[in-house]
């Protein structure tokens, strides 16, 4: 049933493997969490010179992921039928070409014009990642696989922190164009030139991987006899069953609740640091690099761990309750600026290493043929929480002045996260049972 039974020199394939697809996939999905993230820098500087407020930015910020859900399953299914290769494509094109027009935003209209379609045109990425890799890796695998990614989101915050800053302030004026302008350009720009690379060096499947030995693919086909529920469909239908099926919103809404968590980090936390008592926006960028360093090396240890240990869910409720806590602390205020970092570090760790360990957990609860749809409608019933956290939090701080309400909110939703995901673990058992 696992992969533990196989081939001896499976080890081996499998790092043969992740050298082949994950370096090139990770950089992609770096350069797509920091032109998703990168507004967060940019209020800094833009919302001041367009007199955006709070509130009108976090709509703008939350807007991206109406967009984005509208068009995630539609768009795994289409790369469930044409190959991953000619989809990451696509997408990475399209976004590449949004994330640069941020540049001409001059009012709250056009700004939300522009998140949505960033949002569209990215919708199916990530889900398109997950989906990928179990095609490649069986269940054991991928936690540690997918925390690769996950670390990501913390390069993305670190080079965000360590170039966005650099680029507002001293980018601002050449060509007459403001440092926030800049910033788009600048870091919208590489998915153009990825999505041409991509074209040449992604394989949709192992069979068709001229760098794999006959040998090798076979393995590999025979690793993915991972023990998951099979349904009754020929080979290669793709499903739209689990559409229907309860077990899915369970973990659509434990998603939903751990990245209302996860994306508030994301885009308040250099607003968070400002707030610690760090004014200059150099500063604010540097200091966000620490907790983004620590998460990402933390996740990656933690996933690895979990796969290693067995028992995804008892990790993921663990890491979900520390981060509950450490959100939770960040409300009192601590005086010192090293005692709010480390929370706001433990937090990150915590809240982000649950993320590909949740992930490893759907796959092997649906049938091969149930995954397009089953992933990607988790991944966007659940991201619905990018649209609701980023403007709900600005309206909370704009009528409180502070983030603590939202704070307590957050972790109050991280707890209930791990509630909905042993709901749906059990769904499965039971269902297996009937």
């Amino acid at each position: 049933m696992h992969d533990a039974a196989h081939h001896p020199n499976d080890d081996a394939l499998y790092r043969k493997v992740s050298r082949r697809i994950i370096p090139f996939l990770f950089i992609c999905y770096v350069v797509s969490f920091l032109d998703r993230i990168n507004i967060g820098f940019a209020q800094l500087q833009l919302k001041q010179d367009l007199g955006f407020t709070d509130a009108t930015y976090g709509l703008g910020a939350g807007i991206f992921y109406v967009g984005y859900v509208l068009f995630e399953v539609p768009s795994n299914l289409l790369l469930a039928k044409y190959g991953a290769r000619r989809s990451f494509v696509r997408i990475m094109l399209l976004w590449g070409a949004a994330s640069v027009s941020m540049m001409f935003v001059a009012t709250p209209n056009q700004f939300y014009v522009l998140r949505f379609l960033l949002g569209m045109f990215e919708a199916g990425f990530f889900p398109g990642i997950v989906l990928y890799l179990t095609w490649w890796y069986p269940p054991r695998r991928r936690a540690s696989v997918l925390s690769i990614f996950f670390a990501g989101v913390m390069v993305a915050g670190v080079l965000g922190g360590l170039l966005s800053g650099w680029i507002m302030r001293d980018m601002a004026g050449v060509l007459g164009l403001k440092g926030w302008q800049w910033m788009f350009v600048i870091e919208g720009a590489p998915a153009l030139v990825l999505a041409v690379v991509g074209h040449f060096w992604l394989q949709d499947r192992p069979g068709g991987a001229a760098w794999l030995t006959p040998d090798e693919k076979r393995r590999l086909a025979a690793n993915l006899d991972d023990g998951a529920p099979r349904g009754g469909s020929r080979a290669g239908h793709v499903s739209a069953a689990p559409l229907r099926d309860p077990r899915v919103y369970a973990f659509a809404a434990a998603y939903f609740a751990l990245t209302a968590a996860t994306l508030t980090l994301n885009f308040w936390t250099p607003l968070m640091i400002r707030d610690f008592g760090v004014g200059d926006v150099l500063h604010v960028s540097l200091y966000s690099v620490i907790p983004n360093a620590v998460g990402a090396a933390g996740l990656l240890l933690i996933a690895r761990r979990a796969d290693r240990g067995g028992g995804h869910a008892r990790y993921f409720a663990g890491c979900a309750a520390g981060g509950a806590i450490a959100l939770a602390g960040l409300t009192t205020h601590p005086g010192s600026l090293g005692v709010a970092l480390a929370l706001l570090s433990t937090a990150m760790v915590l809240l982000f290493a649950a993320l590909p360990i949740f992930w490893a957990i759907p796959a092997t609860h649906l049938p091969a043929e149930a995954r397009p749809a089953g992933i990607a409608m988790i991944s966007s019933v659940g991201i619905t929480s990018g649209i609701v956290s980023p403007w709900l939090v600005g309206r909370i701080k704009t009528a409180t002045g502070s983030m603590d309400d939202a704070l307590y909110l957050l972790a109050i939703l991280v707890v209930a996260s791990v509630v909905l995901l042993f709901a749906g673990v059990r769904a499965r058992a039971v269902a297996s049972q009937s």
